[in-house]
């Protein structure tokens, strides 16, 4: 299910720019998994590292707004 959750979280990102701007500025995995958890996403970092490469993506950011290549 956590795996699932991950895979929904960026799906709604690709969707949404308002919501993928406020993971796009999480400085860190840790925080990232943190303010998905406060928006109702129930996952760990590994299995958000493990979505990501399983997908080709990484989760580096980029740009000025910071971006990141990991949207759906």
């Amino acid at each position: 299910m956590s795996i699932k959750s991950v895979e929904d979280l960026l799906i709604r990102g690709g969707k949404d720019q308002a919501f993928r701007a406020k993971y796009n500025s999480a400085p860190s995995k840790e925080e990232f998994v943190k303010r998905a958890a406060d928006d109702g996403y129930e996952f760990t970092v590994d299995e958000l590292i493990k979505v990501i490469n399983e997908a080709g993506d990484t989760f580096e950011s980029y740009g000025n707004p910071p971006k990141r290549s990991i949207w759906w």
